[in-house]
């Protein structure tokens, strides 16, 4: 994973643009985080990840990994999951490191992550305690797979991130870690976004557009 890490790139300011370009041609952040659970009133965020997707290409050289500071005891719930303990975190960098990383590196550019609404609530809360605003439109990777895959949920409920990958073949790099579910996460970007253009230009618009789906 750490061959994964590189420096992360200076701050631009955010695109103006209504994003109507075709997605081959657009940039793209792909961000995981994983947190002590799913309510960001409450849990807190224990490490970050993010990685770019170019021209349709996943670019594992231009990458971001970093741990953060626990405010308080992680659960053993969430450890099972991520395998991060309290005592991993205590010299880890703060939260306002965190956000620093991350919006020097998404920039301008549109995000993409498996079940957003996640990483849109941890991310706005971050960015709002570090006075920063969190503004990034976001392409969610579990609406876009669902549509794919042509599965039936009930409302509330997605596609997991290792079913939707395995469903369409794709390999599965170390869950549930940031970085490794950040790649995983973009190998399904590609995959379901070729498989939407159906012949057709489809822009990163359309995308945004098609990831809107209600909770």
């Amino acid at each position: 994973m750490t061959d994964w890490i590189r420096r992360v790139r200076p701050r631009r300011p955010r695109r103006s643009t209504d994003a109507d370009v075709d997605w081959r041609t657009d940039t793209f952040v792909v961000v995981d985080l994983e947190t002590t659970g799913l309510d960001p009133r409450h849990d807190h965020i224990v490490s970050y990840g993010a990685v770019t997707v170019r021209e349709g290409r996943v670019r594992t050289s231009e990458s971001v990994y970093g741990l953060v500071h626990a405010p308080r005891d992680v659960p053993g719930s969430s450890v099972k999951f991520h395998g991060l303990r309290t005592q991993d975190l205590q010299d880890a960098p703060s939260l306002a490191d965190c956000v620093a990383a991350l919006d020097g590196f998404i920039g301008d550019h549109p995000v993409v992550a498996h079940c957003a609404w996640v990483e849109r609530s941890f991310l706005r809360k971050a960015f709002r305690q570090s006075y920063h605003p969190f503004s990034s439109s976001i392409v969610d990777t579990a609406v876009l797979a669902q549509n794919v895959l042509g599965v039936e949920l009930e409302r509330g409920q997605s596609i997991s991130l290792e079913y939707a990958s395995t469903a369409l073949g794709l390999p599965v790099h170390a869950p549930h870690h940031a970085l490794g579910d950040a790649v995983t996460t973009a190998s399904l970007f590609i995959a379901v976004a070729g498989q939407l253009e159906r012949g057709r230009t489809l822009t990163t618009a359309m995308l945004l557009e098609m990831s809107e789906a209600p909770r």
